[in-house]
């Protein structure tokens, strides 16, 4: 009787406050500002901003620098996440100049559009246009060949928005420089495989969704397995790990969330 109260009072809550979670957001990776001269983009958009990540299938994207030369980025990879994200991956069409900093642009950008392509700026506390800039080297050091993903657990928690779902993986032996994680993921009872570039937090790889929005969805029963490609921002990969099974996050979770 406990847990169905609780499931009704979470189930009141996930409808009533659904709005905290935002309308809209975009994310730009990489997420260091200096980059190679063959350095590749991801531009990730959550809820209404997918409508802005869709459009690049008809529309051109572009590098622009300061004395207002263009380098139009081509769009290699394109991937909807399972719960309100989806990503489309670049690279430039010809090499990026050395020591340069370039603005991310848009054909017919749009005011919102504009708004979005800024992001906050800790150490200056403003709000400033998305930018790189290049360094001299026309390719990143390589990742460290040791590279290692460790399954950890999977793991469900509850929040006033729903519930954040993943399987979390330890990484090992991992190098500096920023990492993509290339993800797949098979629900073993449907065969259906789902595609996303993840990145890292705090040494671990969640590999599911948070509170509003994530890439990977689970039911409430199944198993699933995953694999990933780890790279550098140049788009240089390590091999392909071999393939991790596991059961669905929600078989041990006492109030049934999953679809």
């Amino acid at each position: 009787m406990k847990k169905i109260t609780l499931f009704l009072l979470l189930t009141l809550v996930t409808k009533t406050a659904f709005a905290d979670c935002g309308m809209s957001a975009m994310h730009f990776f990489p997420a260091t500002k200096e980059i190679s001269l063959n350095s590749k983009f991801i531009i990730q958009g959550y809820a209404y901003s997918q409508k802005t990540i869709n459009s690049f299938k008809n529309r051109e994207v572009y590098l622009e620098s300061g004395s207002g030369e263009l380098i139009e980025l081509n769009l290699e990879e394109f991937y909807i996440g399972q719960m309100q994200l989806t990503q489309a991956i670049f690279c430039p069409t010809s090499e990026l100049k050395p020591n340069t900093k370039y603005f991310l642009k848009y054909s017919d950008q749009t005011e919102n559009e504009e708004r979005e392509m800024k992001q906050y700026n800790r150490g200056k506390k403003v709000r400033e246009k998305v930018y790189w800039k290049t360094t001299n080297k026309k390719e990143l050091e390589t990742l460290n060949s040791n590279l290692n993903i460790e399954f950890e657990k999977t793991e469900v928690i509850h929040y006033g928005c729903g519930p954040s779902v993943n399987a979390i993986f330890n990484i090992k032996n991992r190098s500096k420089s920023e990492i993509w994680y290339k993800t797949e993921v098979i629900d073993l009872t449907t065969n259906n495989k789902k595609v996303f570039y993840i990145k890292e937090w705090n040494g671990k790889l969640n590999v599911g969704h948070g509170m509003c929005a994530g890439a990977f969805t689970y039911k409430n029963e199944g198993k699933y397995k995953v694999r990933f490609t780890p790279m550098n921002t140049d788009g240089k990969s390590l091999k392909t790990t071999d393939w991790t099974t596991f059961e669905s996050p929600f078989k041990n979770d006492e109030i049934p969330f999953g679809n």
